[in-house]
């Protein structure tokens, strides 16, 4: 595919992704239309569970791999929405349509990049293009599913809307389950063991400790209890108190870090619901990371979730769009964005590659 066509190739994909319904664990049919596209383009792929991945033509296995990721997976449309959510529509220099900011252009993006140099000779890094599903319900059969089956990854660029600037840093979360025992009882009657009570000491500790590592990037661990429920009548002390803290949690620690430190610290069975959403980061000084400042892009902090939370290796996230129109009703993408997108994409990789 020559460059100056990767745009119109890219905003045809992009128009049938929005097309054709791929809720997150339901991706099949668009899987396929990737797959139909990338053979198109002379590249064969293979499929894992509904995650697309191919390798460039000379990969080398001596040679270091960097990983090309942004996910085909969408939300169900929101009831505001004014227009049909999985019609493709163009107006006053917008694509509208379910998918197209989250994560559709940065997708197509990436897919124009890696067949850019697909069967470019002497890389100084492999590439392998995947094109995942269930990023938006963190599923067991999304990118974590299939990192056992590439090679060993130098580093990633994920695909998410940030305005093509460099985030650099990326939040993990940590949900936990507490449950605070007790002794049931007549309310009438002294009851020293009320496990309502038991909570609020841990849900106090929570509201009030601080961990001592800050980011710049980040800022605080933040610890929220976002959910509480006990008892049955007026008359009952109850037995339990169940409640719910959402961890965010910054680039300098680990979720199962965490999670030994608030047992230590708290008198509530507490229960993680996992532990893979894991904060990323990659060091300013990275190749990736230079190239981008010397095409103009800035660094930040992320505080959403992406695919990059399943990752062992360090990671960028980056893609067109905008993160505040994802989920929302008639998102769209800009078409100039996408047309940077896929420029800024190959731009940057050439400095490295």
């Amino acid at each position: 595919m020559q460059n100056k066509n990767s745009y119109n190739f890219a905003l045809d994909l992009l128009k049938k992704l929005i097309e054709t319904p791929s809720l997150s664990g339901e991706e099949e049919p668009t899987a396929q239309l990737i797959r139909n596209w990338l053979e198109k383009q002379g590249i064969s792929s293979f499929l894992t569970h509904n995650n697309v991945w191919a390798l460039n033509k000379y990969f080398d296995p001596a040679q270091p791999t960097i990983l090309l990721n942004s996910h085909h997976d969408t939300v169900l449309p929101n009831t505001g929405y004014s227009r049909n959510p999985y019609q493709a529509q163009i107006e006053n220099g917008k694509l509208y349509g379910l998918g197209s900011n989250d994560a559709g252009a940065s997708l197509v993006s990436l897919l124009s990049t890696f067949v850019y140099f697909y069967d470019k000779p002497h890389l100084r890094y492999n590439l392998v293009m995947a094109a995942t599903g269930e990023e938006e319900s963190s599923g067991p059969n999304g990118l974590n599913s299939l990192l056992q089956e590439l090679p060993e990854l130098s580093f990633a660029l994920v695909g998410e809307p940030t305005q093509m600037q460099m985030a650099i840093a990326e939040k993990g979360l940590l949900v936990l389950d507490g449950y605070a025992p007790g002794i049931a009882g007549h309310a009438a009657h002294t009851n020293t063991d009320n496990a309502i009570y038991n909570a609020l000491d841990d849900i106090n500790w929570f509201r009030k400790y601080t961990f001592p590592k800050e980011s710049p990037l980040l800022g605080k661990v933040k610890m929220t209890v976002t959910q509480i429920n006990a008892g049955s009548a007026h008359n009952v002390v109850p037995a339990e108190c169940h409640f719910v803290v959402d961890i965010r949690v910054n680039e300098h620690y680990r979720n199962e870090e965490l999670f030994e430190f608030i047992q230590q610290h708290t008198q509530s069975n507490m229960v993680a619901r996992s532990f893979h959403l894991n904060p990323s980061f990659i060091d300013p000084g990275h190749p990736i990371v230079k190239a981008g400042k010397k095409w103009g892009r800035e660094t930040y902090g992320s505080p959403t979730l992406s695919d990059q939370s399943v990752l062992s290796c360090p990671s960028l996230k980056m893609g067109p769009g905008d993160s505040k129109r994802s989920h929302q009703a008639d998102e769209f993408i800009f078409l100039n964005e996408l047309e940077e997108g896929i420029s800024l994409y190959i731009n940057i990789l050439k400095e490295i590659l």
